[in-house]
């Protein structure tokens, strides 16, 4: 009689089972690329809000420019154009982005008087965002430096050290209304430095910089060969008839990468339609031009449904003009935020020119803060406000933070009411 072979269903496993312990047990680690990467817009204190969200608490979010969470609506015309053109959307486009959409852009160059802008040298994105560190990605190898501004939008510090480049901050000056300091520019120039960033209109002070400040940084970026990169999103969030010139049109000679899109002036997040254009002395760039195609191409292309916006975004009617005059939503709740803030004692605020935000100052003699990330989530915790430290923008000292005055009148009032609450117990707390 044949004998018959019992599998022992215990024991067979055995081995199996210690190497999936062995590799359960390794941990798996981030990419070191990622050290020195950190985007607090969207950071701790805001996983700890969602957390308190579940709970049941609510929380008044003044930490991201959001503006459909606010009731700031896209234009319709812009709606009904990327759903009539949906059935022409499924495909791939071309990767730098559909004709009409780079055709508005090039037009758009024209009436910032920016010269010398063709189709090829456009690029349309999913974002201002994804250009930036596609921009950054085709520049830099390891030990190259690019000037970024301090405070500045922390993308581009992200960005630049994502892409194994070190950010060099230069300082931005308060007390000239937080125009950069040309001449800590200029002292932080080294031989590996390969471009300047400029953040105008800057996020997150609301500054709108004079031409006499743009022509200077031009002058630095002709006399040491460096690239000049422009984040201009925020140039029709304006106030007060301030004006904007693009830094590419006072810098034909000196290579010039532009960002814009249709976020915030359009109030289309969402969508995600952004676009970078080369423009300047393009001579001597046709490697680094290579490179960017390549990255182009790499992503296939941005987000169709979105690209069709941008034409009838640029070519309609500018309602974002109403929003910022004197009157608007826009300029009425800048105005209350501005005064709100300045009232409560130790606080002051440079006022925003321009944007979304304002940067208030917390005087350290009566707010002796060390660590702003644990002030602002102590903020969280007991008034159920959620705002971004300062140092979240790369502003070297834990003194100030960013508000975001999208909130209707109203809930103005009660957050910044709740501020200065809070306010008033940290002082009481630390005897000051």
């Amino acid at each position: 009689m044949k004998a018959v072979t019992t599998l022992n269903l215990t024991t067979a496993p055995t081995e199996p089972v210690h190497r999936a312990e062995a590799a359960a047990a390794r941990p798996i680690r981030k990419s070191a690329k990622l050290a020195d990467v950190c985007y607090d817009i969207r950071g701790p204190v805001l996983v700890r809000a969602k957390q308190m969200e579940d709970e049941g608490h609510k929380i008044i979010k003044l930490n991201i420019g959001n503006l459909a969470a606010f009731g700031f609506d896209s234009p319709e015309e812009i709606q009904m154009d990327m759903i009539r053109n949906l059935p022409n959307s499924a495909g791939y486009s071309d990767s730098k982005g559909i004709f009409a959409a780079r055709k508005a852009v090039m037009h758009y160059t024209q009436q910032k008087n920016i010269k010398g802008v063709d189709i090829e040298d456009i690029y349309i994105g999913n974002g201002v965002s994804e250009l930036i560190v596609m921009a950054m990605n085709a520049l830099l190898n390891a030990g190259d430096e690019v000037l970024v501004p301090a405070p500045d939008y922390p993308l581009w510090t992200a960005a630049v050290s994502l892409s194994g480049g070190r950010p060099v901050h230069y300082l931005c000056d308060e007390g000239s209304g937080w125009l950069p300091d040309i001449e800590d520019m200029r002292a932080r120039i080294t031989p590996n430095t390969r471009a300047i960033v400029v953040i105008n209109p800057n996020n997150p002070t609301g500054a709108v910089y004079p031409d006499s400040v743009l022509r200077q940084i031009v002058e630095l970026a002709r006399e040491h060969d460096l690239i000049l990169y422009a984040d201009e999103v925020y140039d029709k969030v304006l106030y007060e008839g301030v004006e904007h010139t693009s830094l590419a049109a006072l810098s034909e000679d000196v290579l010039t990468i532009i960002f814009n899109g249709l976020s915030k002036n359009y109030r289309s997040c969402g969508y995600r339609a952004g676009w970078m254009i080369v423009c300047g002395d393009k001579r001597h760039a046709q490697d680094y031009i290579e490179g960017l195609n390549m990255l182009a191409s790499m992503r296939l292309c941005a987000n169709v449904p979105g690209q069709y916006a941008i034409q009838t975004a640029l070519g309609g009617y500018q309602s974002i003009d109403d929003l910022v005059a004197e009157g608007g939503r826009m300029r009425r709740q800048r105005d209350l935020a501005w005064e709100l803030i300045n009232a409560i004692p130790g606080v002051s605020c440079v006022k925003p020119q321009a944007t979304l935000y304002m940067f208030p100052k917390l005087d350290p003699k009566i707010y002796p803060i060390v660590d702003d990330q644990a002030f602002i989530a102590e903020l969280l915790e007991e008034e159920r406000v959620l705002l971004v430290q300062g140092t979240g923008f790369n502003w070297p000292q834990p003194d100030h933070f960013r508000l975001v005055f999208l909130p209707h009148e109203d809930d103005l009032r009660d957050a910044i009411g709740r501020i200065a609450r809070f306010l008033e117990t940290y002082r009481k707390r630390h005897g000051t």
